[in-house]
């Protein structure tokens, strides 16, 4: 239950440490979506069972409890419903976009350089068994490639967003009741959202995803209330510390992974539910929802974390959190199309050294352009100055007060007055 602790170490004005983390996840979604490359094995997925996905999620939630809970604070009115249900929309176009590019980048590989591999991999094969089938899935949302099938999970998280804020809002407990009741009986059920043509579900399930989504609503609940939702204690700093060490090991040790592996299996035997005593990914399985919890402990405690995210060392990085949704959209073509490559010629260090470093040097340029160019980067740049608020997880600025409880940000003098 959130309880009042110190204040959590953030100064008025934006929370740089969720532009950091979200620019994190981005670079690391971005590498570990060119599957075969040397950086892979130093992106979050190897130091232990979560990876990028659960944090971008969690942060997700966090920011859209702070970004669109005062709307929802007296009730489920249209105003915050519509601005969650609208930036869901938002997502189901630029989902529509990019898997428009990738299957316009596979049919290129196909089609110029006889790469037909590439219609083997990442859900494509109907793509030329029942194309009609095929489109009809994209369209409705029923048949999503591989790596382009993040974004239709968020867009249902969104819509699911009003209910879960405002049971939030009324009782942190009953969003924490519903959120787990609801993944343990998507697991126990083996609950999910059809796929079409394809037999099957979602791989990224969103009922079972809320439950990070959920846990970072109660989060940016309970920093809008000045408070942590776990307080600084040192025996939950062991605790969390002491799994993230163990994971750690398990995941790079063999001895462990062979002992550990058979152990959970053996769970499984006698019973123990496969999202209990498992790995998996589209359920959320309880290794990976513990483990990101306490890394998210951990990166949330005082000290040295909110200094690295305020350092200019970081700020490209934070550029690129603060606008996630284009970056995350630029980084899912090109990785796709770096993906052709690499079945195409496949190269080696150097080769990978040249795409992702591109790659990356492409968002960061675009990013820069969204930041500093064009008539609507002047006019959020405008809004910024008078509000002095960040834009968290595609929402809208919120202003902080150094406790980090949320406040009007102040009225600007009027020309006439200042004169």
């Amino acid at each position: 239950m959130p309880e009042r602790s110190a204040p959590l170490p953030v100064k008025a004005g934006r929370d740089l440490r969720i532009d950091l983390f979200r620019g994190l996840a981005l670079i690391m979604i971005f590498i570990d979506h060119i599957p075969g490359n040397l950086y892979e094995n130093f992106t979050s997925r190897n130091l232990g069972f979560s990876d990028a996905a659960e944090g971008f999620v969690f942060m997700s939630g966090l920011a859209a409890a702070l970004a669109y809970g005062p709307a929802l604070a007296k009730g489920l009115s249209w105003e915050g419903t519509s601005r969650l249900w609208g930036r869901a929309w938002l997502l189901y176009l630029v989902h529509i976009f990019t898997a428009v590019w990738a299957i316009a980048i596979v049919s290129a590989a196909v089609q110029f350089w006889g790469n037909e591999a590439m219609l083997a991999k990442n859900a494509f094969k109907t793509y030329g068994t029942d194309p009609f089938g095929f489109l009809i899935g994209i369209a409705t949302l029923g048949h999503q490639l591989g790596y382009v099938n993040i974004l239709p999970m968020y867009m249902a998280l969104l819509l699911m967003a009003p209910a879960l804020i405002r049971i939030g809002q009324r009782s942190k407990w009953a969003l924490l009741a519903t959120s787990v009741g609801l993944w343990a009986l998507t697991g126990l059920f083996r609950l999910n959202l059809p796929n079409y043509p394809m037999q099957g579900g979602w791989f990224f399930n969103p009922l079972a995803w809320q439950l990070v989504f959920s846990l970072g609503i109660l989060t940016g609940l309970a920093i809008r209330e000045g408070k942590r939702l776990v307080p600084v204690k040192g025996w939950i700093v062991a605790l969390a510390a002491g799994w993230l060490v163990l994971t750690f090991a398990w995941v790079h040790t063999e001895w462990m992974l062979e002992t550990f592996g058979h152990g959970t299996w053996q769970l499984r035997q006698w019973g123990v539910p496969f999202f209990i005593a498992g790995f998996d990914k589209t359920f959320v399985s309880l290794p990976r929802l513990t483990h990101l919890l306490a890394l998210a402990y951990i990166l949330s405690l005082p000290g040295i974390v909110p200094r690295i995210a305020a350092s200019q060392a970081v700020a490209p990085i934070r550029l690129l959190g603060r606008h996630s949704l284009p970056i995350f959209a630029l980084g899912t073509i090109l990785a796709i199309a770096a993906q052709a490559i690499k079945q195409i010629h496949p190269g080696g260090l150097g080769q990978d050294t040249l795409i992702i470093g591109t790659g990356l040097a492409l968002q960061l340029g675009f990013a820069f352009a969204r930041d500093r160019l064009g008539p609507k980067a002047i006019a959020k740049r405008k809004r910024h100055r008078e509000t002095s608020g960040p834009q968290l997880a595609f929402g809208p600025p919120v202003v902080l007060a150094a406790g980090n409880s949320p406040v009007p940000a102040p009225p600007r003098p009027s020309r006439s007055a200042a004169r």
